[in-house]
């Protein structure tokens, strides 16, 4: 991979993206790592060569299969919801789609499992996280409402898709003192942050939003 493949030319360029980082602030991402990792990671790279110029736009795009990469607020969102009180060591991620929200964890805690439905997404994934050597994330192909019990329990959950409940499997599959970050809804849809403690679970309803639904089994 050339430098421009990894920084950009003309609107994947470094301006475009500072503008992006300017964004994300103006609408209140506070944590530094978070945005420090948005800037250096290209996102035009996950994207197929006709979006790659809207990379750096704050919006979801297509990615296939009625898929889509989440908006950059989201990912920071999400991703500053997760880490609040400290990384977590081992995290699973609900949906890998292009890999971008999983090469964001991946250089911002120690270990990442991440589990996709559908096949062709993952193995593009897979390929994007090797050209910028993310090692350290495993991937599964299975219904991500399952979860990943044979890796759990985790200390941090981070799901790119939205179920019209929380998982049961997810909620068992979180270590005590753990975080799940999770959109919960169909029509509407709202960003559900829930906290193991030794009482039980905590639920913090956080802000609207609009992913795609958490659907099961698998796509070959």
């Amino acid at each position: 991979m050339n430098r421009a493949d990894l920084h950009g030319i003309g609107m994947t360029s470094r301006r475009t993206r500072e503008r992006l980082i300017q964004r994300l602030v103006e609408q209140g991402i506070e944590n530094q790592q978070v945005l420090d990792v948005i800037r250096v990671t290209p996102r035009h790279l996950f994207l197929d060569e006709a979006m790659a110029h809207r990379a750096y736009e704050d919006v979801a795009l297509p990615i296939g299969f009625q898929q889509t990469l989440s908006q950059p607020y989201i990912v920071a969102r999400m991703t500053e919801l997760l880490l609040e009180g400290g990384a977590p060591r081992r995290v699973l991620e609900i949906g890998t789609g292009s890999g971008y929200q999983t090469a964001i964890l991946a250089q911002l805690v120690e270990e990442v499992y991440s589990v996709e439905r559908i096949k062709p997404l993952q193995q593009k994934a897979r390929q994007r996280l090797r050209q910028l050597k993310l090692r350290n994330v495993q991937m599964n192909h299975a219904d991500g409402g399952m979860g990943w019990p044979e890796r759990g329990p985790f200390d941090g959950i981070l799901a790119a898709a939205a179920p019209e409940r929380i998982p049961e499997e997810l909620l068992r599959q979180l270590a005590p003192g753990g975080r799940l970050v999770i959109p919960v809804g169909g029509e509407s849809q709202y960003l559900h942050v829930v906290d193991r403690t030794h009482e039980g679970f905590e639920t913090i309803v956080v802000e609207a939003v609009r992913f795609v639904p958490l659907r099961p089994g698998t796509v070959r």
